[in-house]
């Protein structure tokens, strides 16, 4: 972190932190958002679910792409560790495995930006009790 010598240095930093934690916690809607959910279950952060997170944090704000990132307990896949859930405006979520930073990154670029899926994706195979009801 860089020292504050100003009160102008201080201003800056606030507004940086400011644009950060908007970005992270944005939910008046997040329906009509970009929606990230990163596991940071201890299984998660041992595997770098924290830097995962930061990166995707710092990266949606570089590219001025609207979205809401938050962090969520364990999803149950800790062998695919670090986790993280994507959910575009109108589609299903996707749930992407082993997502270090560089495969944040194209995550960001292809999936998010570019609508295309990724290798990586953790395939759902489990229905909900009114999904059964209606077989």
């Amino acid at each position: 972190m860089a020292k504050v010598k100003t009160l102008d240095d201080l201003k800056k930093m606030r507004a940086d932190l400011q644009s950060k934690i908007t970005l992270r916690e944005n939910s008046d809607r997040p329906e009509k958002m970009v929606q990230i959910k990163v596991s940071m279950a201890t299984c998660g952060i041992a595997s770098g679910a924290k830097e995962t997170m930061n990166y995707l944090i710092e990266e949606l704000d570089n590219r001025a792409i609207d979205a809401v990132v938050t962090q969520t307990g364990c999803m149950g896949y800790c062998h695919s560790e670090p986790t993280i859930e994507v959910h575009l405006p109108g589609n299903d979520p996707v749930v992407y495995g082993n997502v270090d930073v560089k495969k944040a990154g194209e995550v960001i670029t292809k999936h998010i930006v570019g609508g295309e899926l990724l290798d990586g994706i953790i395939p759902t195979n489990y229905t909900t009790p009114d999904e059964d009801n209606q077989k």
